[in-house]
């Protein structure tokens, strides 16, 4: 399928567009590109154990997270986060930001973020429901660094 043809996903304040599936590459890589706004905090810290995630910085600045290290991504600078890495991001910047993240296996796709972006839709501009949130990030194989949802009752 032609790139081009592969709509965008709004999943809260980013937007998400599929450049290469596991289809188009017989499952070896997965490549989108995320538009974030300026001063949003999108993702959840979390991990995954099935596949490496490398981030390309294309426009404006992100701030990762791995393992607990801070470190800016802008235009032109790579970082590879290795299976099991807890990591998270955001755009403090005042600018918008984009980066192109690439997965390898490609076993990570659009299913993952049109989820997501159903079960913030359905909270129509209240909180999400975080079990249902822990329920997609599980079955696409990402692990919340902590729980998602209410802390437990004290004992």
């Amino acid at each position: 399928m032609d790139s081009s043809s592969k709509a965008p996903i709004q999943v809260g304040p980013i937007q998400v567009r599929f450049l290469v599936d596991a289809e188009d590459s017989g499952g070896s890589v997965t490549v989108f590109e995320c538009r974030i706004p300026a001063e949003a905090r999108v993702s959840v810290p979390h991990s995954h154990d099935a596949f490496e995630e490398t981030i390309y910085g294309l426009d404006g600045v992100t701030e990762w997270t791995v393992d607990g290290e801070a470190r800016e991504v802008g235009p032109g600078e790579s970082l590879c986060i290795k299976r099991g890495s807890v990591h998270g991001f955001e755009n403090r910047d005042a600018a918008d930001a984009s980066f192109l993240a690439i997965a390898t296996p490609g076993v990570f796709g659009p299913a993952y973020f049109s989820e997501i972006a159903e079960v913030i839709t359905a909270a129509a501009g209240g909180p999400p429901d975080l079990g249902a949130i822990r329920e997609v990030m599980s079955r696409h194989g990402l692990s919340p660094a902590r729980p998602v949802g209410p802390p437990p009752p004290a004992p």
